[in-house]
């Protein structure tokens, strides 16, 4: 039941012994204080990572080409590789039950006027399914579809910053754009979470494009979309294996990295997850040591607390008080400074981590928008906080079992 005059009797206590009170109170503090900080830190540096690869899907695959470095099967160095359709359509074939979405990409810079308004800008030709592929967000409209690539048709996607650089505030989906001197008919326009050099690009059928930029059939690059069910070590597994097939298929040496590489977004999740993981580890046994430290820091407080107050328990129980009555008196003390104490140093953590100044600071070291779940470091304040009421109890019981006699001589 609660007992108010108990209470009263804490807190005057609390209030009357100002400094062992701040001692406690500071040690408990600066772990929290720290602990918060640290597993902070580490979710800034999670949270950069992810915008890293914010622009991609995270089951990407990119096939780039360029020149050879070694000789091969009495094939010289330095020769141009140059990929096609029928090397887009054997991916498609051989890999069919491991793709989930597929496009080319093929890379130009043109001249886009609209009136009076003009401006260079990178043009990619692609498939309909590199909307997913980039996580492109189409604002109005639509994107390009299998249609415009059966017809060849010239029409465009714009990003969001080429329509309010060509047309301001006037509508834009529907209208005729001058693209290198050939109209296009806008379809869609997009937005993109890669930012403003994601939302200058503009995109067309790379039927289009190959029919109207030198009516061949080479393409500049294939981007693959794994089946998002492959565990990490699966995709990475098909990665090696379609960059093997690939190399063969286009006689390019083994060990040859500059005439063919595959960029896995598996690889760079695991490489990641591992690099995060250890991380997090080194935080957890540095943030335990915090804890430990925390705990001596208290514990060591609380024994001289109790051995300072042993001639008042004497008294206590000179005039009736009960060991069980001395005991919850100290236990809830240590429990009360404890836990005031940790929920300031969390605040306190939580105020910092939130702060503009250090978060403009943390991220010229690649740590972005830094914060840690209240949950873990609630965990770490009831660990705090039981061990208060451990150190408390152990010394206070045993100076409740003191006879009244032996405790009113004590030094």
């Amino acid at each position: 039941m609660f007992d108010l005059d108990r209470w009263r009797e804490i807190f005057q206590s609390i209030n009357k012994n100002r400094l062992r009170s701040v001692m406690s109170g500071f040690t408990v503090a600066f772990a929290i204080l720290l602990f918060t900080l640290l597993f902070g830190v580490v979710s800034g540096l999670s949270n950069f990572f992810k915008d890293a690869f914010a622009d991609d899907a995270q089951n990407s695959m990119f096939v780039r080409v360029w020149k050879t470095t070694k000789p091969y099967k009495g094939l010289q160095l330095g020769r141009r590789i140059q990929l096609r359709n029928n090397d887009f359509d054997y991916v498609t074939d051989e890999y069919a039950s491991k793709i989930q979405y597929q496009s080319a990409r093929i890379y130009k810079n043109f001249n886009l006027k609209y009136k009076n308004n003009a401006d260079s800008y990178s043009v990619r030709a692609v498939h309909p399914d590199h909307q997913f592929l980039e996580k492109t967000v189409i604002e109005e409209g639509r994107y390009l579809n299998a249609r415009d690539l059966k017809e060849r048709s010239k029409v465009i996607v714009i990003g969001r910053l080429i329509k309010r650089d060509l047309f301001g505030e006037k509508p834009a989906l529907m209208k005729r754009l001058n693209v290198n001197g050939i109209s296009y008919l806008i379809v869609g326009i997009f937005s993109d979470d890669g930012g403003d050099n994601e939302e200058r690009l503009a995109y067309i059928p790379v039927t289009t494009a190959q029919m109207l930029y030198g009516n061949n059939d080479y393409i500049s690059q294939i981007n693959l979309g794994y089946d998002p069910n492959l565990s990490l070590d699966a995709a990475i597994t098909f990665g090696n294996r379609l960059e093997k097939d690939l190399r063969n298929k286009l006689n390019i040496h083994p060990d040859d990295q500059s005439a063919l590489s595959v960029r896995n977004m598996a690889e760079a999740n695991q490489n990641v997850g591992q690099f995060m993981f250890v991380l997090y580890f080194i935080v957890i046994i540095v943030g335990s040591g915090t804890l430990i430290a925390g705990i001596i820091g208290i514990s060591n407080i609380m024994i001289f607390v109790i051995k300072e107050r042993t001639k008042e328990f004497g008294i206590r129980k000179a005039i009736g008080a009960k060991p069980s009555s001395i005991v919850t008196m100290v236990v809830l003390e240590s429990v009360i400074i404890t836990t005031i104490a940790g929920y300031l140093g969390l605040t306190l953590g939580t105020v910092l981590l939130k702060a503009e100044w250090l978060r403009e600071v943390l991220e010229e070291y690649f740590i972005k928008d830094p914060d840690v779940s209240p949950g873990i470091v609630m965990g770490a304040t009831i660990v705090l906080i039981l061990a208060g009421l451990i150190a408390g109890y152990l010394p206070a019981k045993k100076a409740a079992n003191i006879k009244p006699i032996v405790a009113l001589r004590a030094d």
